[in-house]
């Protein structure tokens, strides 16, 4: 088969049209098929179902009763089996099969062993061209979901990745949003440092947040937030670190974060960049969305 690099040229991070799942035979592949499927229905997209490794009659049964399970019809999801390097074959796969959201489980926490080479699941969230919904969860929750948005810096994927957001969170009935806007000024702390006075001190940090309060509730208010409730917060902390003690504190079901700008390799991750704080030690399911625009 040929790709057709014109289908992903400029196209939008949603409607998600076209819904991966890496499948491992592991004890939650049950939980990643049913929470899939709960998000391709409520997007009205189509389903594809992809393994990488041996295809076995033990594999296929296990498979088709998992599929019974959870009501997913074979005739309506297409299946995969593939060989190579994992990695690679998924993310082939995903460009040409125009897949708009790949979904993986992922381990909560890593060892220190597993973080410095790379699980599957997180080698993917760096390299993948389409967006990555990290699922942690060990079971199919049934209560509403609270969403946790990183705004971040001024950055022009940041309003791709809150109207996503916004798209996923109507088409699963959540009906209030967080947006969280994390902040790293050192000249800031310069700024209290020289200060003679605690009233200067007071002063100059009411500004600043006032000032971030307004570009967040600016970016806002040029996305589509239809009817949904929106919650703003502005923290200070070092990015990535922030948002993910954050999400961790409030309990949050979904953080929603920009794609890395680049690959990033061994030594990246050795010196940490603000995606690597949150993968090392996931608080919440992850969606990383991948601007092509």
């Amino acid at each position: 088969m040929e790709f057709d690099l014109h289908k992903l040229t400029k196209r939008h991070s949603y409607p998600f049209e076209t819904i991966a799942v890496g499948l491992a035979f592991s004890p939650r592949m049950d939980v990643v098929l049913a929470e899939s499927k709960k998000i391709s229905d409520a997007c009205g997209a189509k389903l594809i179902l992809i393994h990488v490794g041996e295809k076995t009659k033990e594999k296929e049964k296990l498979l088709e009763d998992i599929l019974f399970k959870n009501n997913i019809e074979e005739r309506k999801a297409k299946i995969i089996w593939a060989e190579g390097d994992v990695v690679d074959t998924i993310l082939k796969l995903c460009k040409l099969n125009i897949v708009d959201l790949l979904i993986v489980g992922a381990l909560e926490r890593e060892n220190i062993i597993k973080f410095y080479l790379g699980s599957i699941a997180r080698t993917i969230s760096r390299k993948a061209k389409c967006s990555v919904l990290l699922l942690t969860q060990d079971s199919v929750s049934q209560k509403p979901k609270k969403m946790i948005v990183n705004a971040g810096a001024d950055h022009p994927k940041t309003i791709h990745s809150i109207n996503t957001a916004l798209y996923y969170a109507k088409n699963m009935g959540v009906k209030e949003v967080t947006m969280v806007h994390e902040v790293h000024v050192p000249a800031l702390a310069m700024a209290m440092a020289e200060s003679s006075s605690a009233p200067e001190v007071t002063k100059i940090k009411k500004e600043f947040t006032e000032e971030e309060s307004n570009k967040l509730h600016a970016l806002i208010a040029k996305c589509n937030t239809g009817n949904l409730k929106i919650n703003e917060k502005v923290i200070k902390g070092k990015p990535g670190y922030a948002i993910r003690q954050y999400a961790e504190t409030k309990k949050a079901d979904l953080l929603v974060i920009n794609s890395p700008d680049t690959h990033l390799t061994f030594l990246d991750r050795i010196f940490a960049h603000d995606i690597e704080f949150i993968l090392a030690d996931l608080p919440c399911n992850l969606l990383i969305v991948h601007s092509r625009v």
